[in-house]
This record gives C-alpha cells, structure tokens and sequence, in this order.
C-alpha cells in the first residue's frame, strides 16, 4: 500500500513539474487517484516544501523549489541559458527536425513558448531574463515605458518583481510609487532595466489570490457555512475545487470553511439557496448577506 502511494506521489511530482497544460480533472484521471487525494498531495507537498504555483486552472511546482534548485544545478540549465540557446537557434533559421525538437524540449521544459512571436521575441527574451534575475536577487527594476490600457498612459514603472505568472507572460510586482502589488504584462513593456536596489518592501509582497468562484484579489476572507443536503451537492457539481473544503457534520449537514477574495460570488451561491444553508463564520459576510436582503425588500415595497 505504502508502495502503491508512493508511485502516485512520485508520480504527480513529474505531472507537475512546469506543467502548463493538465487539469486537475486530468492528472486525477492519469493516476486513477480522487479529488481529495490529489489535495492532500498538494498540501503534502507544500509541507515539505516545494512550491505550488496555481495559475487557474493548471496547478504546478515551482523550479525554484528546494529539491529542483539543486537538482538544477547538477543537470539542467539555468532559465539564462535556455533563454539564450532558444535565441540561438531561431537566429540560426535552422529548420532540421533535429533542431525544432531542440527548440520544442526547451519551450517545454522552461516553458519559452512566449517568445515565439518573430517580432517580440528578442525583447521579451531579455525582458523574460532581467525579471528571473532580479526576482532571484530579490533585486528592483525599473519597466520602462510601460504602457497602460487602463489610464491610457506610457511611463516607467519602479517596482519589486517577486513572481512570473501565466507561462511567463504576466509578472507580480509592489510597485513603489503606489504602495500597491500589481499584475504587469509583460508584452507591454519596452524595457526591463536592473536597479542596484535590494528589495524594501518584501513584507508587503502579495500574490494575486483567486477564490473557488473565480473571484480575484490580494486579499481573502474565511466564510463558514453550514450546508444541507440540496446546498452541499450544488456547491460540489457547480464549484469542484470546493471539495477540499468540505466536511460531513452529520447525515444531513456539511460544513465548509473556504476562502474567498470576493463576497458576491458566494453571496450568489447563498441567496440563491437561503433556506437550505446557515452562515456560521465570517461577520463582514453577514453584514453583506443582511445588506442585500434589505435592498431585495426595500425594491419589492
């Protein structure tokens, strides 16, 4: 049995390392193993310390992980140098079949699909390298020309960049002009410039959260719900990942203790089925949840 577990473990670890394109609905399948138990792993996991990486919906372990950094060092590459041998061999114009399994290994392993446009890949390419290294060297960079869709604005951006996101397309940064942890793009930059200036801020650093109803944030509320029967099984069909936070209480009750970044996804899941479920934990949802009940009357007087 002990044998059979660890054959999964062993298993998943390969499934996700760097994976990019298997679900969880995919792996559990691949290793006939249940929802909850592909959780547990992960959980498992993280306890003994490599880190996990959601990026929705693929789930995968980090390569900056104790255990692979060091594996790293013995038989891989550094992502500088797989960067730099990708340049190489599209400069190159080589188009052997020898060469393009080259080129797809690499994309694989160090997941460099993003520099596939003929146009952009030269820069991204840098811009990819500078974010690995200061993000490594817990260094501050400075985007240049940043071009924002939201202000309709191109500036430089001074920031802390501590996690490459969505196959290296996006990066999480703390800004320091605002004080505030943002996403940037990184096809919207012109530059990447190194700042010899260590990180300052590294405790206000917070990772983009998503909760279980799609909902995303740098910040998250625990609500406690106690279910019955119709509630828990729409919650399991409608929201999967809700599985891991789900706990018989009895024959005819569940309790679930979730997360979640924003109070209108699961202030639907509970308008909509009120009489079967009691909210047991979280004031600041109930004072939501009480919120929308009078507005709900004061349209219906």
């Amino acid at each position: 049995m002990r044998h059979e577990k660890l054959e999964h473990e062993l298993n998943l670890l390969l499934m996700l390392t760097e994976n990019h394109n298997l679900t969880v609905a995919d792996i559990c399948s691949n290793l006939q193993i249940s929802r909850r138990s592909f959780y547990y792993y992960i959980d498992f996991f993280r306890q003994v310390g490599f880190k996990i990486e959601h990026s929705r919906p693929y789930y995968r372990i980090r390569r900056d992980s104790p255990f692979f950094r060091k594996l790293d060092e013995i038989v891989h590459f550094t992502e500088d140098e797989a960067i730099t041998m990708r340049r190489i061999l599209d400069l190159t114009g080589d188009q052997s079949i020898e060469v393009e399994k080259v080129r797809r290994k690499l994309d694989n392993l160090y997941d460099l699909h993003i520099l596939d446009d003929v146009e952009l890949k030269t820069q991204l390419a840098h811009n990819v390298s500078a974010l690995y290294t200061a993000i490594k060297q817990h260094m501050t960079v400075r985007l240049v020309g940043y071009s924002s869709p939201h202000s309709n604005t191109k500036s430089d951006r001074i920031v802390e960049p501590f996690l490459l996101m969505n196959g290296n397309q996006e990066v999480r940064c703390y800004e320091i002009a605002s004080g505030k942890n943002k996403t940037f793009k990184l096809s919207r930059m012109e530059d990447v410039e190194m700042l010899d200036v260590i990180w300052e801020h590294e405790d206000a650093h917070k990772q983009m959260l998503t909760d279980i109803f799609m909902f995303s944030g740098d910040e998250q509320w625990t609500v406690t719900l106690v279910l019955g029967r119709l509630s828990a099984s729409i919650l399991r069909e409608e929201y999967p990942k809700s599985e891991r936070y789900i706990e018989q209480q009895n024959d005819d009750h569940w309790i679930v203790k979730m997360p979640v970044c924003s109070f209108v996804g699961i202030g639907r899941f509970v308008l909509g089925l009120f009489e079967d479920i009691e909210i047991v934990g979280c004031e600041e949802f109930k004072s939501y949840i009480k919120d929308k009940i009078n507005k709900l009357n004061a349209k219906q007087l």
